[in-house]
């Protein structure tokens, strides 16, 4: 077990407690207790969306059932709505959320306060990002978990079908669909009650922080920005990358070229569209030493972004786990409600 899997099993034990999913809850099948029709409008013209992420306005229906309470002032509620996208695939096509509230002491939610969605990782190890959600709740921020297409309950059992494929072609078909998806995400939050649409905001971590990135650049619901080990040049990253060298390898097999296979990755490329995140409230949170994502490819899109807040940890890509104290305050303390002028 490396030190970031180390780490992280650790701090979750600690705060967490020693449940691994609040998806134990109850042994019985839970029923839905809300459901719902969320209404998706666009906020601005369409023109200024890019063509494969453009989502026209249309309503779509949402079920909420409440897992667990995690604390006195927390409770966790699975949260699905169907995919804007429909895939060959019958479990890929729902979206499965974890919707961790804020609550007051009483148990109930007090006014309209911030929402954050967060994205997990390559590797779908969903503890590191119900560590965060949980955390954001935690501290008054809601927290919408979502899981990307082909991950968790979206992954058939019978093929061996993932959103980040070997063929980098097929990498942009499962982005394009985790864009959607998440669009539908801040729709459906700035549809709640509890929740003040004016302060929602996106967060994720590597995989999750780039895919952030795409989203927040897509979707201007999302006016809080928080990204992690994460940033642009994705075809650098995707080039480069020990996590997805076979990526590479099965690309030059095809007697195909690095400019073919970068052209390709452009259209999902955060630091493409980079100038679209100007005027949001930001914060990158990256590694010096990071041997996933260099530090280049995190400069480029903090250039194109406008050079918002960065905050570097003295580490490598998985290191940075022994910063995860330290990263927990930065992101929750970003998306508390900004004080009144």
């Amino acid at each position: 077990m490396n030190l970031c899997r180390i780490a992280v099993a650790a701090l979750f034990l600690a705060l967490c407690g020693a449940h691994s999913s609040p998806l134990c809850a109850d042994d019985a099948p839970a029923r839905p207790s809300e459901t719902g029709i969320a209404r998706f409008e666009p906020l601005e013209d369409q023109a200024a969306v890019s063509e494969m992420f453009r989502l026209e306005p249309h309503s779509f229906d949402y079920a909420l059932t409440p897992l667990a309470d995690v604390s006195r002032s927390t409770d966790v509620a699975e949260v699905t709505f169907p995919s804007p996208v429909t895939t060959p695939h019958e479990c890929n096509n729902t979206v499965h959320c974890e919707y961790f509230r804020a609550r007051g002491k009483d148990g109930e939610f007090q006014g309209r306060r911030p929402a954050v969605v967060v994205l997990h990782i390559l590797g779908g190890d969903f503890p590191l990002a119900r560590l965060f959600a949980r955390y954001l709740a935690s501290t008054g921020t809601h927290a919408l978990f979502v899981k990307m297409p082909y991950y968790g309950p979206r992954r058939p059992v019978d093929v061996r079908k993932r959103m980040i494929e070997v063929d980098p072609r097929e990498s942009v078909v499962g982005m394009r669909q985790a864009i959607l998806d998440i669009r539908r995400a801040a729709a459906l939050l700035a549809s709640r009650e509890e929740v003040d649409p004016e302060q929602i905001g996106i967060f994720g971590i590597s995989l999750g922080g780039i895919t952030a990135a795409l989203a927040a650049e897509q979707e201007p619901r999302f006016r809080n920005v928080c990204l992690m080990l994460a940033g642009g040049d994705l075809g650098r990253v995707s080039w480069e990358s020990p996590e997805v060298r076979a990526a590479r390898d099965n690309w030059l097999a095809q007697g195909r070229s690095k400019a073919e296979f970068f052209e390709v990755l452009r259209p999902i490329d955060p630091a493409t569209y980079a100038e679209r995140l100007q005027g949001r409230r930001m914060l990158m949170i990256n590694a010096k030493h990071d041997e996933i994502v260099p530090p280049a490819c995190t400069e480029s899109l903090w250039e194109g972004a406008g050079r918002p807040r960065i905050v570097w940890f003295d580490a490598g890509h998985y290191t940075a786990a022994l910063y995860l104290f330290h990263g927990l305050a930065e992101v929750t303390q970003f998306f508390r409600r900004p004080p009144l002028l």
